[in-house]
């Protein structure tokens, strides 16, 4: 045999040992679906309507299941695995088609894909998806402002938009950057028009938009002319400081303005321009009693703090203020109020109005270390926004939990970033059908005979346990090249079980690693104790095992615990930006005991 012949030879015997290690295999249905088939439909081959019914009440725990509801999931199995059969097969599942129902991410939820929650609460009753920075395409340094990442905020269901206006290099026009940066400018109008334009494509509930000013008076009159002529009528105004916050099913296609109202001094003739540009261009007033490093303070506090204005000018009438501040004043719907002389007085609480304020997240931090029960109190009339320190360059971000437990609404994050933190964002909002709010815990909001509030620090007893079973995952070979994970083959998947919330409910737990297999059986059951369920995250990361190199990365997601549905249930995964894979998934099992 020639040497050619030899090679083609050995080149067909690996080709076959290729194409051998990377042929599926579907794999049969777990046991319990077996079990609960068998079961349900009463020791026969075919499941009825009726019995599908009868799983999806007593098994699945859908008490509010009707008869139409299992007569669509048969209908809807029989259209998409059997294209004949739906014509000539009487209303039933066999064994196999109420697996593939079971493990169909479009018609076994994990958590209810609806608006579900109550809405008639006040705005402070409900955690909002919160962006920072929201017109930044990369880091904090350098990257460019633009409305694209607006826009792509607003698709996915982000509530609060944040805008930093600042005067053009001509000072006659208004343009959005980060401050004191390399960052590129974008114009003011433009966002907003992409504000007006997508506000509602993902949500019908109301947008917020935060504006850390920097305008002169001459400016701040301009900026009212492009809101009111762009937004017309979906802006909310109130003619008086509000007492309580509306609700979000009354402000339903309504934007929202939120910022500092101007200060007489900055009207007065006697203004020195100069002592401002200094100001400006100064180290951030109270970032830096805080710690050094932070150098993103609430850039609108810097200037405010300097003038030795009391904070109670905001509610003053500034008969020296001109007509088009004025009209720039009357448009702010939620006032913002500045954090100045210590935390104590920042959240002394005032029943004539409700307020907005920022805290970086270093502030909060430390705050919560002695003022825990304060900062709970508080946001539950008032808005309380959590912004990433300044140091956080490449637009990472921190731990949200710690400004939920504490009661936190506005919880800005980067959403140009990445990362579990985001990762644990946006598992948070896929509640109550991804409208943006989501209902606080009533812990958070209520007070026992002593007037006593939730204490996060307080340790309290097992209130129930999740009790999690991973059963297989499969859609991989549809999403992946079939050498993505390994060039040889198939891969050595494994699943991190964790559980994120109050420090004493923290878990990790994972399955052992499959080899070689696509459509990976673990079977693993996990118990996690829960002291305050209501916030917990389930987090779910699949890897692909590689021995003395880093795992590869194969899926991720993040549900809230207190919407988990009971049973059998299809949990999708998602890639490390939150877009969801086409097909990959976990089918998995859930119960509370």
């Amino acid at each position: 045999m020639s040497s050619k012949e030899k090679e083609t030879k050995s080149s067909y015997k690996m080709f076959k040992i290729f194409k051998r290690n990377f042929r599926l295999n579907e794999a049969e249905p777990p046991l319990d679906v077996k079990e609960a088939f068998l079961k349900y439909s009463e020791g026969n081959n075919l499941m009825t309507s009726d019995q599908l019914l009868n799983f999806l009440i007593n098994f699945q725990g859908e008490s509010d299941a009707k008869i139409e509801d299992a007569d669509k999931i048969i209908s809807n199995i029989l259209q998409t695995r059997h294209h004949i059969a739906q014509f000539t097969r009487s209303n039933t599942l066999t064994l196999d088609d109420f697996h593939h129902y079971l493990f169909d991410g479009e018609l076994n939820f994990p958590i209810n894909p609806q608006v579900c929650h109550d809405m008639t609460a006040p705005l402070s009753h409900y955690f909002i998806y919160t962006g920072h920075n929201s017109y930044l395409t990369g880091n904090q340094l350098n990257s460019e402002s633009s409305c694209v990442p607006i826009i792509n905020a607003l698709k996915k269901g982000v509530r609060v938009i944040e805008l930093d206006i600042w005067p053009n290099s001509a000072g006659d026009n208004i343009k959005v950057y980060h401050g004191r940066t390399l960052t590129s400018p974008v114009k003011f109008i433009d966002c907003l028009k992409s504000i007006r334009e997508h506000a509602f494509v993902a949500s019908e509930y109301p947008l917020v938009v935060t504006l850390e000013d920097h305008l002169t008076p001459e400016l701040q009159a301009k900026a009212a002319e492009m809101i009111t002529q762009t937004l017309k009528d979906v802006l909310f105004t109130s003619l008086e400081c509000l007492e309580e916050f509306p609700s979000p099913e009354e402000l339903k296609g309504k934007i929202l303005l939120s910022t500092k109202p101007p200060k007489e001094y900055l009207y007065s003739k006697g203004f020195d321009e100069e002592k401002k540009d200094s100001c400006e261009n100064e180290a951030p007033c109270e970032e830096v009693v805080e710690d050094k490093n932070d150098i993103d303070a609430e850039d609108s506090d810097q200037c405010e703090d300097s003038s030795g204005e009391s904070e109670d000018t905001d509610n003053s009438e500034d008969k020296s203020c001109p007509l088009g501040v004025q009209k720039y004043k009357s448009l702010i719907a939620i006032h913002a109020k500045k954090h100045k002389g210590g935390l104590t007085k920042s959240l002394k609480l005032d029943p004539g109005k409700v307020e907005r304020l920022s805290l970086s997240e270093q502030q909060l931090e430390k705050g919560a270390e002695n003022h825990g029960t304060e900062l709970v109190r508080f946001t539950q009339r008032n808005l309380l926004r959590i912004y990433p320190k300044g140091t956080r360059f490449n637009s990472s971000n921190y731990n949200p939990l710690i400004g939920w437990m504490h009661g936190a609404q506005m919880v800005a994050f980067n959403m140009q970033g990445y990362g579990k933190q985001l990762w644990i964002m946006q598992g948070l909002f896929r509640s109550n059908g991804g409208c943006g709010y989501v209902k606080k815990p009533d812990l958070l909001m209520r007070t026992d005979e002593g007037n006593k509030v939730f204490n996060p620090k307080e340790k309290l007893p097992v209130k129930t346990c999740l009790k999690v079973r991973v059963y297989m995952g499969d859609g991989w070979h549809l999403d992946f090249k079939p050498t993505h994970f390994d060039t040889y083959s198939p891969p050595d998947f494994y699943v991190k079980v964790h559980i994120v919330g109050v420090p004493a409910d923290a878990k990790r737990s994972k399955t052992k690693f499959l080899e070689d297999t696509w459509t990976p059986v673990w079977n693993q059951e996990f118990l996690f104790p829960l002291r305050v369920p209501d916030l917990a995250i389930l987090r779910l990361e699949v890897r692909d095992y590689d021995k003395g190199e880093k795992d590869d990365f194969a899926g991720q997601s993040c549900l809230p615990v207190r919407e988990l549905k009971p049973g059998i249930r299809t949990v999708p995964l998602y890639d490390r930006d939150g877009k969801k894979f086409n097909s990959t998934k976990l089918l998995m099992r859930f119960e509370f005991v």
